[in-house]
Protein backbone atom coordinates (compact mmCIF):
# COMPACT_ATOMS: atom_id res chain seq x y z
CA UNK A 1 0.00 0.00 0.00
CA UNK A 2 1.52 3.61 -0.80
CA UNK A 3 2.53 5.60 2.23
CA UNK A 4 1.73 2.49 4.44
CA UNK A 5 4.57 1.94 7.27
CA UNK A 6 7.06 -1.01 7.12
CA UNK A 7 7.82 -1.77 10.42
CA UNK A 8 6.17 -4.24 13.19
CA UNK A 9 4.37 -1.49 15.10
CA UNK A 10 2.81 1.49 15.10
CA UNK A 11 3.48 4.91 14.36
CA UNK A 12 2.06 6.96 17.04
CA UNK A 13 1.24 10.83 17.47
CA UNK A 14 -0.09 10.73 20.51
CA UNK A 15 -2.51 8.55 23.02
CA UNK A 16 -4.82 10.76 24.94
CA UNK A 17 -8.43 10.48 27.28
CA UNK A 18 -10.92 12.60 26.03
CA UNK A 19 -14.83 12.79 25.10
CA UNK A 20 -15.26 11.99 21.75
CA UNK A 21 -16.48 15.37 19.50
CA UNK A 22 -17.86 13.79 16.63
CA UNK A 23 -20.06 11.16 15.17
CA UNK A 24 -23.57 9.57 16.61
CA UNK A 25 -20.98 8.98 19.42
CA UNK A 26 -20.07 12.36 20.50
CA UNK A 27 -20.47 13.17 23.95
CA UNK A 28 -18.86 9.48 25.27
CA UNK A 29 -15.68 8.85 27.13
CA UNK A 30 -12.91 7.63 24.41
CA UNK A 31 -9.36 6.35 24.27
CA UNK A 32 -8.18 8.03 21.24
CA UNK A 33 -4.93 6.66 19.44
CA UNK A 34 -3.87 8.97 16.72
CA UNK A 35 -1.30 7.40 14.27
CA UNK A 36 1.17 9.44 12.33
CA UNK A 37 1.30 10.37 8.89
CA UNK A 38 -1.20 11.24 5.73
CA UNK A 39 -1.19 11.57 2.02
CA UNK A 40 -3.32 14.36 1.96
CA UNK A 41 -3.50 18.14 2.71
CA UNK A 42 -6.88 19.33 3.35
CA UNK A 43 -7.18 22.99 3.73
CA UNK A 44 -9.38 22.51 6.68
CA UNK A 45 -6.91 19.95 8.58
CA UNK A 46 -6.50 20.52 12.49
CA UNK A 47 -4.40 18.22 13.03
CA UNK A 48 -1.44 18.60 10.73
CA UNK A 49 1.14 18.06 13.41
CA UNK A 50 0.61 14.32 12.50
CA UNK A 51 1.60 14.34 8.92
CA UNK A 52 5.23 13.59 10.54
CA UNK A 53 7.32 12.59 13.56
CA UNK A 54 5.28 10.04 16.07
CA UNK A 55 7.15 7.33 17.94
CA UNK A 56 7.07 3.69 17.43
CA UNK A 57 5.36 1.82 19.35
CA UNK A 58 4.12 -1.87 20.18
CA UNK A 59 0.78 -3.18 19.86
CA UNK A 60 1.54 -4.61 23.79
CA UNK A 61 2.71 -0.63 24.35
CA UNK A 62 -0.41 0.89 22.94
CA UNK A 63 -2.80 -1.46 24.93
CA UNK A 64 -0.98 -0.28 28.10
CA UNK A 65 -1.26 2.89 27.65
CA UNK A 66 -5.28 2.73 26.94
CA UNK A 67 -5.65 0.20 29.93
CA UNK A 68 -5.56 2.61 33.18
CA UNK A 69 -8.50 4.96 31.19
CA UNK A 70 -10.81 2.28 31.70
CA UNK A 71 -13.49 3.10 29.00
CA UNK A 72 -15.45 1.03 26.27
CA UNK A 73 -14.20 2.58 23.45
CA UNK A 74 -11.30 3.71 21.38
CA UNK A 75 -10.94 5.82 18.15
CA UNK A 76 -8.38 4.86 15.75
CA UNK A 77 -7.26 8.56 13.94
CA UNK A 78 -4.60 10.11 12.24
CA UNK A 79 -3.06 11.27 10.23
CA UNK A 80 -4.76 8.18 8.30
CA UNK A 81 -4.69 5.00 10.40
CA UNK A 82 -5.55 2.90 7.23
CA UNK A 83 -2.02 3.98 6.00
CA UNK A 84 -0.11 1.66 8.50
CA UNK A 85 0.32 -2.05 8.20
CA UNK A 86 -0.73 -2.85 11.13
CA UNK A 87 -3.62 -0.94 11.71
CA UNK A 88 -5.81 -4.16 11.17
CA UNK A 89 -4.22 -6.65 13.79
CA UNK A 90 -4.11 -3.62 16.20
CA UNK A 91 -7.97 -3.68 15.64
CA UNK A 92 -8.17 -6.99 16.58
CA UNK A 93 -6.68 -6.62 19.22
CA UNK A 94 -8.47 -4.30 20.99
CA UNK A 95 -11.50 -6.13 20.19
CA UNK A 96 -10.07 -9.07 21.60
CA UNK A 97 -9.79 -6.85 24.48
CA UNK A 98 -13.07 -6.33 24.34
CA UNK A 99 -13.20 -2.50 23.52
CA UNK A 100 -15.79 -1.15 20.84
CA UNK A 101 -13.33 0.04 18.08
CA UNK A 102 -13.90 2.79 15.70
CA UNK A 103 -11.69 4.44 12.69
CA UNK A 104 -11.75 7.54 11.04
CA UNK A 105 -10.55 7.61 7.84
CA UNK A 106 -10.77 10.10 4.52
CA UNK A 107 -11.62 7.60 2.58
CA UNK A 108 -9.07 7.83 -0.03
CA UNK A 109 -7.71 4.72 1.32
CA UNK A 110 -9.38 0.67 1.30
CA UNK A 111 -11.30 -0.06 3.90
CA UNK A 112 -11.10 -3.30 3.17
CA UNK A 113 -8.65 -4.59 5.66
CA UNK A 114 -10.93 -3.79 8.29
CA UNK A 115 -14.32 -3.66 7.16
CA UNK A 116 -16.94 -5.10 9.15
CA UNK A 117 -14.49 -5.06 12.15
CA UNK A 118 -14.92 -1.86 13.38
CA UNK A 119 -17.55 1.17 13.21
CA UNK A 120 -16.30 3.39 10.62
CA UNK A 121 -16.62 7.11 10.32
CA UNK A 122 -15.88 7.99 6.56
CA UNK A 123 -14.78 11.16 5.02
CA UNK A 124 -16.21 12.38 1.71
CA UNK A 125 -13.78 15.25 0.94
CA UNK A 126 -15.86 18.31 -0.38
CA UNK A 127 -14.23 20.13 -3.21
CA UNK A 128 -13.19 23.36 -0.45
CA UNK A 129 -10.93 20.73 0.82
CA UNK A 130 -8.74 20.95 -1.80
CA UNK A 131 -8.94 16.42 -2.06
CA UNK A 132 -11.56 15.64 -3.90
CA UNK A 133 -10.19 12.80 -5.69
CA UNK A 134 -13.53 10.44 -5.39
CA UNK A 135 -11.85 7.56 -4.04
CA UNK A 136 -14.52 6.84 -1.28
CA UNK A 137 -16.68 5.69 -3.50
CA UNK A 138 -14.72 2.51 -4.01
CA UNK A 139 -15.21 1.89 -0.66
CA UNK A 140 -19.26 1.91 -0.03
CA UNK A 141 -19.79 -1.37 -1.01
CA UNK A 142 -17.17 -2.39 1.77
CA UNK A 143 -19.57 0.14 4.81
CA UNK A 144 -21.76 -1.99 6.86
CA UNK A 145 -24.47 -0.74 9.32
CA UNK A 146 -23.01 1.34 12.18
CA UNK A 147 -20.63 2.54 9.82
CA UNK A 148 -20.97 6.40 8.80
CA UNK A 149 -20.41 8.95 6.35
CA UNK A 150 -19.06 12.64 7.18
CA UNK A 151 -18.88 15.48 4.76
CA UNK A 152 -17.30 18.32 6.31
CA UNK A 153 -19.25 21.49 5.00
CA UNK A 154 -16.21 24.50 4.14
CA UNK A 155 -18.71 26.40 1.94
CA UNK A 156 -21.88 26.82 0.10
CA UNK A 157 -21.02 25.21 -2.45
CA UNK A 158 -19.71 22.19 -0.65
CA UNK A 159 -23.36 22.16 1.22
CA UNK A 160 -24.84 21.69 -2.37
CA UNK A 161 -22.54 19.19 -3.58
CA UNK A 162 -23.19 17.14 -0.72
CA UNK A 163 -26.93 17.39 -1.07
CA UNK A 164 -26.68 16.45 -4.49
CA UNK A 165 -24.65 13.14 -3.36
CA UNK A 166 -27.06 12.27 -0.89
CA UNK A 167 -30.26 12.55 -2.80
CA UNK A 168 -28.88 10.82 -6.05
CA UNK A 169 -28.72 7.94 -3.94
CA UNK A 170 -25.29 6.77 -4.28
CA UNK A 171 -24.83 6.73 -0.57
CA UNK A 172 -25.83 2.99 1.08
CA UNK A 173 -28.64 3.03 2.60
CA UNK A 174 -27.64 1.55 5.78
CA UNK A 175 -25.11 4.09 6.94
CA UNK A 176 -25.64 7.31 8.75
CA UNK A 177 -24.36 10.68 6.81
CA UNK A 178 -22.76 13.41 8.74
CA UNK A 179 -23.04 17.09 8.05
CA UNK A 180 -20.25 18.55 9.91
CA UNK A 181 -20.13 22.35 9.51
CA UNK A 182 -16.39 24.21 9.11
CA UNK A 183 -16.55 27.49 10.89
CA UNK A 184 -15.68 30.31 9.27
CA UNK A 185 -11.40 31.63 10.39
CA UNK A 186 -11.28 35.32 9.99
CA UNK A 187 -8.74 35.92 6.96
CA UNK A 188 -6.11 36.43 5.78
CA UNK A 189 -5.19 32.48 8.31
CA UNK A 190 -8.95 30.82 6.19
CA UNK A 191 -7.79 28.62 3.39
CA UNK A 192 -11.54 28.04 3.19
CA UNK A 193 -14.96 29.81 3.62
CA UNK A 194 -16.46 28.13 6.22
CA UNK A 195 -19.86 28.38 7.54
CA UNK A 196 -22.39 29.21 9.83
CA UNK A 197 -23.78 26.24 11.98
CA UNK A 198 -27.16 28.01 12.07
CA UNK A 199 -26.70 28.53 8.18
CA UNK A 200 -26.02 24.76 7.84
CA UNK A 201 -29.22 23.92 10.78
CA UNK A 202 -31.66 25.85 8.66
CA UNK A 203 -30.29 24.26 5.51
CA UNK A 204 -30.45 20.85 6.71
CA UNK A 205 -34.07 21.78 7.48
CA UNK A 206 -35.57 23.70 4.44
CA UNK A 207 -33.95 20.59 2.39
CA UNK A 208 -35.51 18.04 4.51
CA UNK A 209 -31.88 16.15 4.53
CA UNK A 210 -32.19 12.82 6.12
CA UNK A 211 -28.67 14.09 7.74
CA UNK A 212 -27.11 14.59 11.56
CA UNK A 213 -25.55 17.77 11.70
CA UNK A 214 -22.60 18.07 14.01
CA UNK A 215 -19.95 20.15 15.18
CA UNK A 216 -16.82 19.63 17.32
CA UNK A 217 -17.94 19.45 20.49
CA UNK A 218 -14.41 19.17 22.05
CA UNK A 219 -13.33 22.47 20.57
CA UNK A 220 -16.51 23.86 22.65
CA UNK A 221 -15.22 22.58 25.85
CA UNK A 222 -11.34 22.90 25.33
CA UNK A 223 -11.30 25.26 22.55
CA UNK A 224 -8.01 24.29 19.89
CA UNK A 225 -5.98 22.91 23.03
CA UNK A 226 -4.28 19.61 21.74
CA UNK A 227 -5.61 16.80 24.06
CA UNK A 228 -2.88 14.32 23.91
CA UNK A 229 -0.78 13.30 26.40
Amino acid sequence: MPGAVAFDGLLVTEIFHSIQGESSAAGLPFAFVRLTGCNLRCAYCDSQYAFRGGTRMSIDDVLAAIRPMQVKHVLVTGGEPLLQRQTPEFVERLRASGYAVSIETHGEASVAPVAGRARLVMDVKTPASGMNRGGWEKNLPLLRPGDEIKFVISSRADYAWARDILRSGRLPAHCEVLFSGAQPVAAPLAPYEGVELRWLAESILEDRLPVRLQTQLHKLIWGAERRGV
